[in-house]
């Protein structure tokens, strides 16, 4: 999986592009402000619709909400145009946007009357009939204000009631008095649960909730309900209730998302657990044509960990291409910062409480022969902080055992730190730097078969590495993780440095791996320059030659700075490979400070899906 900062920058970009097509195109169809008949459809539209089905795995997944739309069901103003553009969006760009689910956040119309729950109820069967899941709960106005969830029949729960929802997949189940329910969708590999709680819990609309939440103890909660904040950092006294007897003591309760009360607002509270929940108030019914029935989106990005929340009206969008009146064009896309923000959430350490994710557990050495494995080492299985001395066995089996070699007193120590994908579960700790040296490093043995390897048909390299919070670029810049000792002039390349080793993967003043290599193929230096990498933190980093091209990944991530030179196999005079030692001019020059993980070397060219932290 990339985890590099490019992935960030990626998504930004990919979001702005897709913002500035809306804006220039009619993605919907026009829709007359007074017909009430469906935005026309294209036939690739029509696809889309048909084929979409979200991607469960996806670490990037989106949540739709709408608020009030009690206006565009206001008895003999009815106007469902608004709400079906709305849900025409969500079909039409469901796949590409990953989105999993719709909140409606309740005030549905505006008298809680039988012809308004009707047209309502008819313009929602756009998502019935894909099966699309979503949620809708009940506002002031969809019943009367002054009673529970233990009201009884309303008009509301004849066409937004359970037996609405219990033939979808994400439908879990309802309160006895059918006001309350719950929904479960997969997406990020793990179950979601938006609990969708009526205007007014009663003391069993209480009880069934914590009920609810009890029997999915490891699922994070988003909760939905009518009334909660009211205004920047300030609940309502109802919300204080909600919150005082519901939220603060369920961990798993991590979003919530109110209407009701405008504008739009947040407040951040600490449970009980002392974890932030964000609540949120989004109702644009104060806004021209009563909110238009806005969507706002949450676009979930557990890579970044974070969620980016823009908010958008689909049926003003559909007729931007014909033409938009002063107080339309204010409401395509909404960019206040109550409107369109970020909200930073650390997903793993949020939901460690009641889900934490458990260490991947080593893997055996036999998963890691891949065919055309020349070397593998691992560091495993000793005690922290006692010396390496003696022999490191080559685990592939084929001979390329590693000598320790020590710079003095100092001495090389093992330790059980790792890279948390790391197939092996412990490293080596090197303390060295720039002369006048210390500390020790590891070299192949004499006659060991890769020490002569000339790996034409390609090769994989791969490296586990940590530095300390003390590197520094003035003692440490350029130690090598692995390299190959001899010179480019006893081989006769004398382009570029002839003093410079064959092969070695370093670590840059950035600090930043390099692989600086003679081809068999060049007299010069080929080289590929790896981007900054944090102190402190585990990385993986490769290179891979298919037989002509050298590509350095890190993460899993290609880097920017690869060659296209044509690079085919690797230089060598018989000499060692080196594990955090430098050579310069055939000498010892400078030692790793920091940690080495596992290595492993392979005569052919990996795919990402088969590198070590796969």
């Amino acid at each position: 999986m990339c985890t590099s900062h490019d992935q960030a920058t990626e998504a930004e970009q990919a979001g702005a592009g897709r913002r500035n097509f809306l804006r220039a195109t009619a993605l919907i169809g026009a829709a007359a402000t007074t017909s009430v008949a469906l935005p026309a459809v294209t036939a690739q539209a029509a696809t889309r619709e048909a084929n979409w089905r979200s991607d469960a795995d996806s670490r990037r997944f989106t949540l739709a909400v709408m608020p009030d739309t009690q206006y565009l069901f206001d008895g003999p103003s009815i106007n469902p145009a608004p709400i079906e553009a709305s849900l025409r969006y969500l079909l039409e760009h469901g796949k590409d946007e990953n989105i999993v689910f719709l909140s409606h956040l309740g005030d549905i119309t505006e008298n809680g009357g039988q012809a308004e729950f009707a047209a309502a109820g008819k313009a929602f069967e756009l998502l019935d009939r894909r099966g699309v899941g979503y949620s809708v709960l009940a506002g002031n106005h969809d019943i009367r204000s002054s009673t529970d969830d233990q009201r009884g029949a309303t008009p509301y729960l004849d066409v937004f009631g359970p037996q609405r929802f219990r033939s979808k997949r994400t439908f879990g189940g309802a309160s006895p008095d059918g006001y309350n329910t719950f929904h479960l969708f997969r997406a990020a590999g793990r179950e979601w649960l938006v609990l969708a709680l009526d205007w007014r819990l009663s003391a069993q609309g209480y009880a069934w909730a914590k009920d609810v939440i009890a029997q999915h103890p490891r699922t994070p909660v988003i909760l939905t309900t009518h009334e909660l904040v009211v205004d920047d950092d300030t609940l309502s006294s109802y919300g204080q209730q909600l919150w005082d007897q519901l939220i603060h003591d369920h961990d798993q309760i991590f979003l919530t998302l109110n209407g009701h009360y405008w504008p739009a607002a947040r407040a951040t509270r600490t449970n009980a657990a002392g974890h932030d929940v964000h609540l949120h108030l989004t109702n644009y019914q104060n806004r021209y044509y009563g909110g238009a029935a806005m969507i706002r989106l949450y676009h979930f990005d557990l890579d970044r960990d974070t969620i980016d929340v823009e908010t958008i009206s689909p049926w003003i969008l559909g007729r931007a291409a014909k033409g938009l009146g002063e107080l339309e064009r204010q409401e395509i896309e909404l960019s206040g910062d109550a409107d369109r923000f970020s909200v930073g959430v650390d997903f793993e350490d949020r939901f460690a409480g009641f889900a934490p994710v458990p260490a991947r557990p080593a893997r055996p050495v036999s998963e890691m022969l891949v065919r055309g494995t020349l070397a593998y080492w691992r560091f495993d299985g000793h005690t922290d902080g006692t010396a390496a001395e003696g022999t490191v066995r080559d685990r592939s089996g084929h001979g390329n055992d590693l000598a320790v070699v020590k710079v003095g007193d100092s001495a090389l120590t093992w330790s059980s730190a790792h890279h948390p994908d790391q197939p092996g579960h412990g490293s080596l700790v090197f303390e060295g730097g720039k002369p006048p040296l210390k500390g020790a490093y590891l070299r192949t043995v004499d006659g060991a078969p890769l020490n002569s390897a000339t790996f034409k048909r390609g090769y994989t390299i791969e490296a586990f590495y940590q530095l300390p919070a003390d590197w520094d670029a003035s003692h440490n810049a350029w130690a090598s993780l692995i390299s190959r000792t001899g010179t480019g002039g006893g081989a006769g390349k004398t382009a570029d440095d002839p003093d410079e080793p064959l092969a070695t993967l370093s670590l840059s003043d950035g600090p930043g791996p390099q692989w600086a290599v003679r081809p068999l193929n060049q007299q010069g230096i080929v080289t590929n320059w790896g981007d900054e990498t944090a102190r402190e933190q585990w990385w993986h980093v490769a290179v891979v030659n298919d037989g002509s091209h050298t590509t350095m990944y890190v993460q899993g991530c290609p880097v920017a700075r690869n060659p296209h030179t044509v690079a085919v196999g690797l230089t060598s005079l018989g000499l060692p490979w080196l594990l955090g030692g430098y050579e310069y001019a055939g000498r010892i020059d400078q030692i790793l400070h920091g940690r080495l993980g596992d290595v492993r070397i392979v005569e052919r060219a990996l795919p990402v899906s088969q590198f070590m932290n796969h």
